[in-house]
């Protein structure tokens, strides 16, 4: 099975993680997972005045920090995992890497905050069940 995991680098994500590592269904030998991490775009002039060489280099430390954890908590427990790094809207990057890649399952944490329609799941995770055709698992 090919597995998508959704990590923020938020309290949210370890909750996965641990609900993940105590089912052996999702850590088995014959999955592959993959970790996607989003971050948001730099507002287009913060981007111009410092240029795309210190940006690109600003979101690839900022996913290190988020999922560097993740890797090693995953290679404790045997499984060898796939790093894309993207940037953009959230909800709908991750809909669509989760599309565009044929996975089977993608899983994320998912946390109440902000508006009314937001009290039961976080907005991205909204964003994700309105635009991805992928099975989801949300973990809170």
């Amino acid at each position: 099975m090919k597995i998508l995991l959704a990590v923020d680098g938020s309290a949210y994500t370890k909750k996965m993680l641990a609900y993940l590592a105590t089912h052996d269904e999702m850590f088995g030998a014959n999955n592959a997972v993959t970790l996607i991490t989003v971050q948001a775009p730099l507002p287009p002039r913060a981007r111009a005045a410092v240029g795309a060489e210190v940006a690109n280099g600003y979101y690839a430390d900022e996913a290190a920090k988020i999922t560097a954890p993740v890797v090693k908590f995953l290679k404790r427990h045997g499984i060898d995992a796939t790093v894309v790094q993207k940037v953009g809207s959230a909800g709908e990057v991750i809909a669509k890497t989760a599309d565009s890649g044929k996975f089977d399952l993608l899983v994320m944490g998912s946390h109440g905050h902000g508006a009314l329609g937001n009290l039961v799941m976080g907005s991205v995770a909204t964003k994700v069940l309105a635009h991805c055709g992928v099975p989801v698992l949300l973990v809170r």
